[in-house]
């Protein structure tokens, strides 16, 4: 009896060299996509804690902002607290400007649901539908992500009621 068919038999059954390097850089490379596919979520989760932690001082802020528009007619004392506070709220902004988080200018704008929450329309025949003509409250963005719309009051043309009709054109 020979050897020979013996060893043929288990060279048929060896599975190649070239098989395993290509199982092992297939492994390799789906390691490697791994990885970087849970750096790139790990970014992403710290960049969503990040604007939901800033987005939570817009409120705050634009309340401080509003009580101070009213200085104007304060005695001389009350307006260098004034100043103060005024200081203190530049260097809020100076925070989430260094965070990227911006305002986004509306007024005049046409209305995006998107970027606008409208909180009311007024009727108006000197500006076109749907365009903003009040910002009640700023909208702030980082990059393009919307961390807050803007809430707006909106243009609308006026309607028309003629004589006799019992129902409501809009004029166009």
């Amino acid at each position: 009896m020979s050897d020979e068919p013996i060893v043929e038999e288990i060279k048929n059954e060896e599975p190649p060299v070239d098989d395993f390097k290509g199982k092992y850089l297939r492994a390799l490379a789906d390691m490697e996509n791994l990885r970087k596919r849970l750096q790139h979520e790990k970014q992403d989760s710290i960049a969503y804690a990040i604007d939901n932690m800033l987005s939570d001082f817009l409120a705050p802020l634009d309340s401080f902002e509003s009580a101070l528009a009213y200085t104007e007619n304060l005695s001389p004392e009350l307006k260098n607290w004034a100043y103060g506070f005024k200081m203190i709220a530049n260097q809020f902004k100076e925070v989430l400007e260094h965070h990227g988080i911006r305002t986004y200018e509306s007024l005049g704008k046409q209305f995006d649901p998107h970027f606008h929450e409208g909180v009311e329309t007024i009727e108006t025949e000197d500006q076109k539908d749907g365009s903003i003509i009040e910002e009640v409250v700023k909208g702030y963005k980082r990059g393009e992500r919307i961390l807050r719309v803007a809430k707006v009051k909106v243009a609308k043309r006026p309607t028309k009621v003629t004589e006799g009709e019992s129902y409501v054109k809009e004029e166009k």
